[in-house]
């Protein structure tokens, strides 16, 4: 590897980073959006130029990487100089210790993995789950040819899915390791946290009924309680209110009525 590493230009700060998602949705990639956002880091959206982000998009199958870089599988794809890289958890992981979003590894050489840890669960269980409720047979079908199915597995996450991992933040939250604070590790903002706020607010989106009688409950105080906490965040707030915030629609959370609570 150090032929390569020899040969790749790192990347320097004043380089702007590429995000490359589908353009008109959300997704995955807002949590990289939420993330360059935050830090107040110059990136170019290329989702925000659909002629780019199509072309791009029609040639992946054929991409067969470079001398530096494997072929990325699918969007979100991060460019950086010579570095491309994939995969939300992965990008975030590049991008949390250099954002401010997560401690550099000479600082707390354990922090990086608690914090993808946390990231990862949240993606599983609030964006992975909630987008099999409406696609809980196969991607290639459209929703309404696996409505039923759609019912049955909606009605056990909200029941049962959904209550289990908010239970668990609501736990990491009052533990010791979150510190002071409304934060998920170490007692200040992490890019967990916005990876968290992020499902929160697709599950808000798909499922409102059930969040608000869960939020009400008051078994998930602190888990809210971080959801406002990040909606605040000055530079989130300029961006949740800015035009660059995409809209949902027909992505990872689409609201269907009759999948939420009756």
């Amino acid at each position: 590897m150090a032929s390569l590493d020899s040969k790749r230009q790192m990347s320097a700060k004043n380089v702007s980073y590429e995000l490359i998602y589908w353009p008109g949705i959300p997704g995955r990639g807002e949590h990289i959006r939420l993330a360059l956002e935050e830090a107040g880091a110059e990136y170019i959206d290329h989702a925000l130029d659909k002629d780019y982000a199509t072309a791009y998009m029609a040639q992946i199958k054929k991409n067969i990487g470079d001398e530096l870089n494997p072929p990325p599988f699918a969007p979100p794809i991060l460019k950086q100089g010579d570095l491309l890289i994939y995969q939300t958890p992965n990008i975030l992981l590049y991008l949390g210790p250099r954002l401010g979003l997560a401690p550099r590894f000479e600082e707390d050489s354990d922090g990086i993995y608690h914090i993808n840890q946390l990231a990862l669960t949240a993606l599983d269980g609030l964006s992975n789950e909630a987008h099999d409720t409406h696609h809980p047979v196969s991607m290639l079908l459209y929703y309404e040819d696996q409505k039923e199915e759609s019912k049955r597995k909606a009605e056990d996450y909200i029941a049962n899915r959904l209550p289990k991992f908010l239970g668990y933040f609501e736990r990491v939250l009052r533990g010791e390791a979150s510190g002071e604070g409304p934060w998920l590790y170490g007692g200040q903002l992490t890019y967990a946290d916005l990876v968290l706020y992020q499902c929160l607010d697709g599950v808000m989106f798909a499922f409102p009924k059930a969040l608000i009688r869960m939020e009400k409950s008051g078994e998930f105080d602190s888990v809210f309680r971080l959801y406002k906490a990040v909606q605040e965040r000055p530079s989130i707030k300029e961006y949740l209110a800015s035009d660059r915030r995409q809209k949902y629609s027909m992505g990872i959370y689409r609201h269907y009525p009759e999948l939420d609570e009756q």
